[in-house]
């Protein structure tokens, strides 16, 4: 556990008592706080008394005499509307802070004095490719023989970390949620992977969406920017953070296309990843027969872990040897099995339009399981990306509005089970049967990786027959 530095003998209140809060709770107390807790679920509140934390209700007095309040990161502080217990806190002036905050401002200690080399904190956002990302660095990072921890979004609660060793490297997977109100962000390395529209109601909209994932790199200005640069927000994000044109300090990660310009670029083309600075190709690395980062997409991610990986000085020899031997994450373009050549791949984290696509741009021969609840504007941004689909099977509570959506022909299945079977039973060798939502779980499970055990449970059963 990481202390936090500079609140002994001060206040905090501390909301929401899932993961991040409760370490965020008990790093406070570590550091000499006196520390209040809430939670809106019973659960949350016995999990506070079973860690020896004392509850108050914040809307009877619980926020008396409070320097700070910690929000979890669920917890809405401004838009749509901030939670009550955030708005009494608001009117009454007391600071609001994350647990990443209180990581930033704790990480380093007297003890570094000592250290022949200073940790470093590698920091990844985006819309998406995070956790995959984040993942990749930690594991190219064990293959290289240095030593790291990985938490935030994935992983554990930041303040859950061990304390800083020798050369330690800290990767940290960062959501919009958790970036827009740490008041501390100084990472040494900042990621942003690509920007499409997801969590629109809580930033008030796009801008207020891009902004919360500027703040990583406006904030803290970290010594290298390994930005995605696809999209029009990641392009001016590189050239804000940029001194100057061909600033080495951005490292610009392209899709699709031909390196422009001559500063340092990594791209991801034709299943090839390459490496490219003052104009002139310096690595190159066939990513096409890698099972754990199949996909465009994938390939993104590789490439924004490469490029980390070289600003520490890593070859790209020992980069490609952790990219070969890179299991994959759970629900990633996750491959399940293969029933008499059919193949059932899990993407249940491909809860927005653009990761679908980028599933669904992956294969040929299509049987897609798709629909849930569905987020701000619509299906449209699929219409591109639907020829290699042969059927969709829509699940969700509002399978037949989501099916309208879609050009393509459509099952209306509502459930999983009715989805895969269907499936199945219509399929012929050579299919791909892609559960890629393009929404997310809500509707019908408690998140996206239960919606994907339960996909692999009924593959499972198939295959069991």
């Amino acid at each position: 556990m990481i202390p936090v530095q500079g609140m002994q003998g001060r206040s905090a209140f501390v909301l929401g008592m899932g993961r991040s809060g409760l370490i965020a709770a008990q790093a406070l107390v570590a550091g000499g706080a006196h520390v209040l807790c809430w939670d809106d679920g019973e659960a949350g509140l016995a999990r506070a008394d079973e860690a020896g934390l004392t509850c108050a209700d914040p809307l009877r007095g619980g926020l008396e005499n409070i320097d700070v309040m910690i929000i979890s990161p669920g917890i809405p502080h401004l838009y749509p509307a901030p939670h009550p217990a955030v708005a009494e806190a608001l009117r009454l002036g007391i600071p609001l802070d994350n647990d990443i905050g209180l990581f930033f401002r704790s990480f380093a200690t007297e003890d570094w004095n000592s250290f022949d080399l200073a940790p470093k904190v590698v920091a990844v956002t985006g819309s998406n490719g995070k956790s995959t990302t984040s993942a990749l660095i930690h594991h190219l990072l064990d293959v290289a023989g240095k030593r790291s921890q990985l938490a935030g979004n994935i992983g554990r609660g930041v303040l859950g970390l061990d304390p800083a060793e020798d050369g330690d490297v800290i990767v940290l997977e960062l959501s919009s949620y958790q970036t827009e109100l740490a008041r501390s962000l100084t990472p040494d390395i900042a990621v942003f992977t690509n920007l499409s529209p997801d969590h629109l109601d809580r930033h008030a909209g796009y801008g207020g969406y891009f902004a919360a994932k500027r703040r990583l790199f406006s904030e803290g200005s970290p010594d290298h920017a390994v930005v995605g640069v696809d999209e029009p927000e990641g392009q001016y994000l590189a050239t804000q953070y940029a001194d100057y044109a061909n600033d080495d300090r951005v490292i610009r990660v392209i899709s699709g296309q031909k390196p422009k310009g001559n500063g340092w670029q990594v791209t991801a083309r034709k299943g090839f990843l390459s490496e490219s600075r003052k104009g002139r190709q310096s690595a190159s690395i066939d990513l096409r027969d890698i099972a754990g980062l199949r996909g465009a997409h994938n390939h993104q991610n590789a490439c924004a872990a490469y490029a980390v990986l070289r600003t520490l000085n890593v070859a790209p020899r020992v980069i490609e040897e952790g990219l070969r031997s890179f299991p994959g994450l759970p629900h990633r373009s996750q491959m399940v099995c293969e029933i008499g050549e059919v193949r059932f791949v899990n993407d249940s984290k491909a809860t927005n339009v653009d990761a679908a696509a980028k599933a669904l741009n992956s294969f040929e021969n299509i049987r897609w399981i798709c629909g849930g609840l569905q987020k701000d504007g619509g299906m449209a941004g699929l219409s591109s990306s639907l020829e290699n689909v042969e059927k969709a099977y829509v699940i969700g509570r509002e399978a037949e509005a989501f099916a309208m959506q879609l050009a393509v022909d459509c099952e209306i299945c509502t459930s999983m089970k009715a989805a895969v079977a269907a499936a199945y039973a219509q399929s012929a060798p050579g299919d791909v049967i892609l559960l890629a939502p393009a929404a997310a779980s809500f509707d019908q499970y408690d998140s996206f990786e239960a919606r994907g055990e339960d996909f692999i449970a009924l593959v499972a059963a198939l295959a069991a027959a």
